[in-house]
């Protein structure tokens, strides 16, 4: 079971990389390309909480799973965003992404620091901690833009399905607000560790 864990965690990270090409190329491919950077997407993101149920299930959380569990979730949403605001470069899809992105920055950078006088920053174990509704959001957001541009692909001017129509104008919709959300919830989960750093440096001052 280890091995199955850390292979979906590995699959993820994979999975990053994959995504980079199949986004940059997608507008000039078949469109059922859209629709397979959609399901590797899909499946990546469900394995991020497959990996972690497994792990503690059967009780196999090793630092190294850990590591690549935290690797390729931020490997995942980092790239994917970054390749959206390449396919979507307006101001409300680019502000928020460089935003968050200095915070994934930011956060590692008080981990080093951190790291340095051999201290560890652990990431909240909360179910519902604002890290992981962040990340929830954030996946979320990327899946509602993926899927519109795999709906908009096959989209010709004979389309006339109510259900197509009305996913072309949600999803824009749920993407927006989804990127949005995501940038309060990691500027909270940002203030959140900041105090955390600040309590840690006491012990440092001791």
């Amino acid at each position: 079971m280890k091995f199955f864990v850390n292979f979906l965690s590995a699959f993820r990270i994979t999975a990053a990389f994959a995504l980079i090409p199949l986004i940059m190329f997608g507008p000039m491919a078949p469109e059922y390309l859209w629709w397979t950077t959609f399901i590797v997407y899909v499946l990546a993101a469900m394995s991020d909480w497959f990996d972690g149920f497994l792990a503690r299930k059967y009780n196999v959380c090793t630092k190294l799973g850990g590591v690549m569990d935290h690797i390729g979730d931020k490997l995942l949403v980092v790239n994917t965003l970054i390749m959206l605001t390449v396919m979507m470069p307006v101001w409300f899809i680019i502000v928020p992404v460089v935003l968050m992105i200095s915070r994934e920055l930011y956060i590692s950078g008080l981990r080093e620091f951190l790291g340095t006088q051999k201290i560890e920053m652990p990431v909240p174990k909360a179910r519902f901690s604002m890290g992981k509704i962040k990340t929830t959001l954030q996946m979320i957001t990327i899946a509602a833009f993926l899927l519109l541009f795999a709906i908009g692909a096959m989209i010709t001017p004979e389309t006339d399905s109510r259900t197509v129509m009305w996913l072309i104008n949600v999803l824009p919709q749920i993407g927006i607000w989804g990127i949005w959300l995501s940038l309060l919830a990691s500027v909270w989960s940002a203030t959140q560790y900041t105090f955390t750093f600040a309590q840690k440096l006491k012990q440092i001052k001791k």
